[in-house]
């Protein structure tokens, strides 16, 4: 199934620019949902824009109505903010007032970025001194507090959803921990997360962003104090 783009549309002598599409906003406010699964390209960001690899994407069955019949249908493609360029191929289930996109398999999920990026920021996290000296130095040009609630979302859904995987993946070696640094040592490649990703397929729906397409982990169960080590207290205030 063709991906609908966005092209300039003529108007008199001049020509406008194409109109960016932004996610639409789900919820209560719009009754409706966000289906997210996962484009399996194999490619690095750089590539997949230079190829325009979103025209290759297909929709092979609704998530809503696997039987089919619904009329699913292409609903254009919407831009990424970084990386530049990325665009994300979507679908409309009219029937389940749904829309749903594939998302590349190096880009994060509910988040700016890529996996790739991702987890480079909670390894510095798991060998830095402290989760306030990682973020000092992975972003040393913002304020610290807000540093540290940028490295924290990730620190929080990474380690969530690699502390799931230890109950649904089975052939992990023992001893592994939920950190990015014991599996990349368990599955012996690096970085680790895209290919994580792949391994858990059957489990994205379940799994909490950036590495899957469920719902936020809450704060209380981010096990943030076995990434960092005992330096002194964070900024006061419950940061993240």
């Amino acid at each position: 199934m063709g991906i609908p783009l966005l092209l300039p549309i003529a108007c008199g002598r001049a020509r406008k620019a194409p109109k960016r599409e932004s996610p639409p906003r789900f919820g209560a406010a719009t009754g409706q949902m966000l289906v997210q699964l996962r484009f399996a390209t194999g490619l690095s960001s750089g590539e997949y824009v230079r190829r325009e690899y979103w025209r290759e994407a297909t929709l092979d069955r609704c998530p809503h109505h696997l039987m089919g019949g619904c009329g699913v249908r292409g609903h254009g493609t919407y831009e990424r903010k970084h990386p530049r360029g990325v665009l994300v191929p979507r679908w409309y289930c009219r029937a389940a007032n749904s829309t749903i996109s594939l998302l590349p398999d190096f880009l994060c999920a509910r988040l700016p970025g890529t996996l790739d990026e991702a987890e480079g920021a909670v390894a510095a996290a798991e060998e830095a001194a402290s989760v306030e000296a990682a973020a000092d130095a992975i972003r040393p040009d913002g304020e610290l507090p807000g540093a540290i609630r940028w490295l924290r979302r990730r620190i929080r859904g990474i380690r969530a959803a690699l502390t799931s995987l230890l109950g649904l993946l089975g052939d992990l070696p023992a001893g592994v921990q939920p950190t990015v640094t014991s599996f990349r040592e368990a599955i012996g490649v690096s970085p680790v997360l895209v290919r994580v990703r792949e391994i858990a397929a059957l489990h994205l729906r379940s799994l909490p962003p950036p590495l899957g397409f469920g719902p936020r982990p809450s704060r209380r169960s981010s096990g943030l104090h076995c990434v960092q080590h005992e330096a002194g207290p964070d900024p006061p205030s419950p940061i993240g």
